[in-house]
């Protein structure tokens, strides 16, 4: 499609919407084929356009795959954000589950979007730097709660094993980048609370717990306020 001839508004207004059309195609391959059978050709085909149309969008497949990454990213930070907005800000607890269970709720509606971007490498590709910012979104979530119940005088509960020299290094580097009010012990938490929140939504959506967990929702729920209790925030 030629749209160079157009004014410049109805221009970018049919650009984003070809960009955007170009994206849903290459959804629907991600569940058919996964993230490694992404096509650049086949999206064209499927929008009844040549190759070189689409390759004006999207130079390459790297492309392609980023902007479905940052997209995923993004929405799966907002809805979570959103959700823990709700919530009274002195409800440590509460803002913690509302958090977790809008990251679930995002991946059980688009379980291949949240493949692409907590699954399995995808073989060959290495993401760019403008997926780091996404990507982080609900760890900073997670982090800022934390932060207001260590100003609250809370910390995580339970044995006090000595955290190895060679780690010190790094949960020193994240305090510094972005939670500076919290100890290593409660940093150090706080990474296998985040392990512990995306393996338990994988666990489900891969299949893990099939014929093990009957009601997933009720399960995830008490597993996520175990959490948030070992956490301090009950």
């Amino acid at each position: 499609m030629v749209i160079e001839n157009v004014p410049r508004g109805v221009r970018a207004r049919v650009r984003a919407e070809l960009t955007e059309q170009i994206k849903q195609v290459a959804r629907r391959q991600l569940a058919d084929t996964g993230s490694a059978g992404l096509s650049l050709r086949a999206v064209a085909r499927e929008l009844g356009m040549v190759s070189s149309a689409v390759y004006r969008y999207f130079p390459s497949r790297e492309e392609l795959l980023t902007a479905l990454i940052v997209d995923a990213y993004t929405a799966i930070g907002e809805q979570a954000a959103a959700s823990e907005a709700a919530v009274r800000r002195s409800d440590l607890a509460g803002r913690w589950l509302a958090t977790c269970r809008a990251a679930r709720g995002w991946a059980v509606e688009h379980p291949h979007e949240y493949a692409l971007i907590f699954g399995s490498p995808v073989p060959g590709y290495q993401a760019p730097v403008n997926t780091i910012d996404p990507a982080a979104r609900i760890p900073l979530l997670l982090l800022a709660i934390l932060t207001d119940a260590a100003t609250a005088g809370r910390g995580p509960s339970g044995p006090h094993e000595p955290i190895p020299r060679a780690v010190h290094p790094d949960l020193k580097r994240l305090r510094e980048q972005v939670a500076p009010g919290l100890t290593d012990r409660y940093l150090a938490r706080a990474l296998l609370a985040w392990s512990q929140l995306i393996g338990l939504i994988s666990f489900e959506l891969f299949g893990h717990l099939h014929n093990v967990i009957t009601d997933y929702a009720a399960h995830f729920d008490y597993q996520m306020r175990a959490v948030g209790q070992e956490l301090g925030l009950a």
